[in-house]
């Protein structure tokens, strides 16, 4: 009960006792869209759709924009697809050429190239439509021909080894990729684990081995060897393969016949 006298006007309400209105929610900021975001964003796309599902749209809607907003960070798809090719190599450099440890320096090469394009789905397509003529990735063709050079290669033999393993590594990982599209395709499962490798093995030595043998006995003999061994370990053989034949043109190498 007050005690004020009439007409006096009432006091201010205390502070305690003042009711605020609530404030309202601010909208989460949303992250400015970047060259960077909009590569991400079709990394995403592309391990979930592979290239052939990869778009202009579908990289759009992963961002949650307009496709025309993606327009002012790339040029077009082809542009996108480089961009991802290049952002593989961020990190990645060549060592100073040794000529004693060559062979184990283009070893590391491959096995890094393989680990890059093995890094998302179907990088090895993208990787043999675009070569690496631009100015973030000559740095590293010249590397590799300067490795080539100090180990004493002929500069013809310099000039083309660089592109056969190249062409090994995009080659090996593609049809590691096609394995498992099949895999996936047979199993209903579209994810990206990799295929098993030695159910595949087993199925195709069965194949080879029940073939008549008057009429294929090397693929009957060599039937257990044919598809033997991980995925690693065939790369590896096949690499070694590349590497002795190289060593082949040295000039301290045993003389050989010259096919030319």
């Amino acid at each position: 009960m007050s005690n004020a006298a009439p007409g006096t006007p009432a006091p201010p309400p205390s502070p305690w006792d003042r009711r605020r209105p609530a404030r309202a929610q601010a909208a989460p900021a949303r992250l400015p869209l970047s060259r960077e975001r909009v590569v991400e964003a079709a990394f995403t796309v592309l391990d979930d759709q592979g290239l052939d599902g990869l778009s202009m749209r579908r990289v759009a809607a992963e961002l949650g924009v307009t496709v025309s907003a993606l327009y002012a960070h790339v040029s077009s798809k082809d542009d996108l697809l480089e961009l991802m090719y290049t952002r593989l190599f961020d990190g990645f450099e060549l060592p100073e050429p040794d000529p004693e440890r060559w062979r184990e320096q283009l070893r590391d090469f491959a096995h890094a190239g393989r680990r890059r394009l093995l890094s998302h789905r179907d990088m090895a397509r993208i990787s043999m439509a675009h070569v690496p003529f631009t100015a973030e990735l000559l740095p590293h063709v010249e590397g590799l021909l300067a490795i080539f050079r100090a180990a004493g290669l002929p500069d013809h033999i310099a000039a083309e080894a660089g592109d056969l393993i190249s062409t090994y590594i995009d080659g090996f990982v593609l049809e590691e990729g096609m394995w498992q599209d099949r895999a996936a395709r047979e199993d209903g499962d579209a994810s990206l684990a990799r295929p098993d490798w030695q159910e595949m093995a087993d199925r195709m030595r069965d194949y080879f081995a029940s073939l008549p043998e008057e009429d294929f006995p090397n693929l009957r003999a060599l039937a257990g060897l044919m598809v033997s061994g991980s995925s690693d370990e065939r790369f590896d053989t096949g690499l070694e393969i590349i590497l002795r034949g190289l060593a082949s043109y040295l000039p301290d190498a045993p003389p050989a016949d010259d096919a030319h």
